[in-house]
């Protein structure tokens, strides 16, 4: 295991590293690694035994106090053999100091604990193609195309859930090639807000945040005709019970879990009104 070479990710490096997540059945969504790289062009770590990539993880620092551990794989032609360890203490040591979050699939939880992460929530990914229902808005709501909302408005209703600011991982999340985006406003005001993009087997909705159910009704059908038919996916966390309500009042279907979990104390966030959220591999 001496002859680990850890070093930053190359854009070939995230292509690949974006088959090995499709490949864990995590269905990444089509795109994810530009909004990824411009999070921290330095946050990607790739692990090399004698040339070949064999283990990758991701530790994205936002702010002066945040970090987020994501893309934990080690090839399985390598496992058992200690490279992914490696890219473990890596990722750790890149964010020392940092109060750190991941979304941990079941299997891991335990050892996610003895590294000293605590839950504070389970997402659940919800899947499937949404049944009719009533996406009307209440009175003087509009959804309108997330590009013509001021980005300082947009980025500032995303701080009420997340726990630094994001601004350039968030303008490209929203902004990138073949995704959709909608903002709800009440006179000016954002109180809501959804993005879809293409995924392998379902395309991806997140986030999805919204100041009641009926916002996030009529966001999730207008983000969805935007997959014209296909099945959608909504990682919805059990913190807000009426996103998993809503999840399944629209007919999807719970196919996947992970726990959201911290090196310290949960931080505050507007969890009535998270009904989806963002990415499980940045948060």
């Amino acid at each position: 295991m001496a002859d680990l070479e850890i070093a930053s990710a190359s854009t070939a490096d995230l292509l690949l590293m974006r088959d090995w997540a499709e490949s864990e059945g995590w269905n990444p969504g089509e795109g994810d690694r530009f909004a990824f790289a411009v999070a921290d062009p330095r946050g990607f770590l790739i692990g090399r035994h004698r040339g070949t990539p064999v283990a990758c993880i991701s530790a994205v620092r936002y702010g002066a106090g945040f970090g987020f551990i994501g893309f934990y794989i080690a090839h399985p032609s390598v496992r058992g053999q200690g490279y992914g360890i490696q890219l473990w203490r890596a990722g750790m040591a890149a964010l020392d100091g940092r109060l750190v979050g991941l979304d941990g699939v079941v299997e891991q939880q335990d050892n996610y604990r003895k590294s000293g992460f605590r839950p504070a929530w389970t997402n659940l990914r919800y899947e499937g193609v949404p049944v009719p229902g009533d996406p009307s808005l209440p009175a003087g709501v509009e959804l309108v195309d997330a590009r013509e909302v001021p980005f300082e408005r947009l980025a500032a209703y995303d701080r009420r859930f997340f726990p630094e600011p994001r601004d350039a991982f968030l303008a490209a999340w929203t902004g990138l090639p073949g995704r959709t985006a909608y903002v709800a406003l009440r006179d000016g005001a954002v109180e809501g807000f959804g993005v879809i993009r293409p995924g392998v087997t379902a395309d991806r909705i997140g986030p999805l945040y919204a100041a009641d159910q009926r916002i996030a009704v009529a966001l999730l059908h207008r983000l969805a005709s935007a997959a014209a038919g296909r099945p959608v996916s909504v990682d919805a966390p059990d913190v807000n019970p009426a996103a998993l309500a809503l999840m399944a009042g629209a007919g999807l279907t719970p196919v996947f879990e992970t726990a959201r979990m911290y090196t310290g104390d949960t931080p505050t966030l507007d969890f009535p009104n998270l009904y989806g959220v963002t990415s499980l591999e940045l948060g």
